[in-house]
């Protein structure tokens, strides 16, 4: 028996996963929570209503023709492990698991969102032995830009914030320009279209602080392009060559400083193509498939079978 069930319930996806540790196999199912058209997000209560209704679709999709018995739940209980962190909408998740931990008789391990991001994008690139090593891990979305020294060398995967945006993530970035464009929130992929149809080049410059990076300005450099009627296209790629140039710039940085460990790029702003192959021409790093770096649970069920492993 080695089926391990993943539970995450993210300010903007319903998340559950089902893990097979012996064959590696996921069967992975998600759902986005709805957010009206010109709108840049939702309120915490909005979100924890969203993910009530959905996640029992989202259970009964996983579970169909599903007959094996599940070893352990991982559950995400906070954006992140450091202390005071917390946003509602997982209370949803954490409910759904401690209800089935009941019923089912199995331990519940409970996990960051950002760890299960971390460990999503090590199993979809078969990089499963870094949980144990070293390393450098990103994870940048509309809720977080951070970058993490990532240790496993004390039994289990432990996180220190290394270096992060002063201001906006670049999630947020991309969020923001992609409504002032009118397209449909989150923007991610339809700015990434975007993006690609631009044939010029642009070259943008990195506000960093340390290792640490600015975002905001991107924003404001976009609504300047717009009043000087610059196409949609070009601004597209103003943004992700400005978010690019940003990552990329406290990648070098943080080399200076912890020398040549493993890099990992994970979440949802990862997965576009421009921003990747920026980075990998620079870097020898791994990168989430994208199917696994938007929010996700695979994580957290893979996660839970490590635990398992050393309770």
């Amino acid at each position: 028996m080695s089926i391990y069930l993943g539970i995450d319930t993210s300010n903007y996806t319903t998340s559950v996963c089902l893990y097979d540790a012996e064959n590696g196999q996921v069967i992975s199912k998600r759902k986005l929570l709805p957010v009206k058209d010109g709108e840049l997000g939702l309120r915490q209560s909005d979100a924890v209503f969203h993910h009530v209704q959905q996640l029992p679709e989202i259970f009964t999709e996983v579970f169909s023709g599903f007959e094996k018995k599940i070893k352990a739940i991982g559950v995400s209980y906070a954006p992140r492990t450091e202390k005071g962190s917390y946003m509602p909408c997982f209370t949803v998740g954490m409910m759904a698991a401690s209800v089935l931990s009941s019923a089912l008789k199995v331990p519940v391990y409970e996990f960051s969102h950002q760890q299960g991001h971390i460990a999503a994008a090590l199993y979809s690139v078969g990089r499963l032995d870094l949980l144990a090593q070293k390393h450098i891990a990103f994870h940048v979305s509309g809720g977080t830009t951070e970058a993490l020294l990532v240790n496993g060398e004390d039994g289990f995967l432990t996180t220190k914030i290394v270096a992060k945006t002063l201001d906006l993530n670049a999630g947020q970035l991309i969020d923001r320009i992609g409504v002032m464009l009118g397209l449909h929130f989150p923007c991610g992929k339809e700015l990434e279209k975007l993006a690609l149809e631009c044939s010029e080049k642009i070259h943008t410059k990195a506000t960093l602080k340390g290792m640490d990076c600015c975002l905001s300005g991107g924003q404001n450099i976009a609504e300047k392009y717009q009043k000087e009627g610059k196409s949609p296209a070009f601004i597209a790629q103003f943004a992700m060559e400005f978010i690019s140039a940003a990552i990329g710039g406290m990648s070098g940085r943080i080399r200076e400083s912890y020398g040549d460990l493993p890099f990992v790029y994970a979440g949802g702003v990862m997965s576009d193509s421009i921003i990747r192959d920026a980075l990998k021409a620079k870097y020898d790093c791994v990168f989430a498939l994208p199917e696994f770096s938007s929010d996700n649970a695979a994580g957290t069920a893979v996660l839970a079978s490590v635990k398992d492993l050393l309770c």
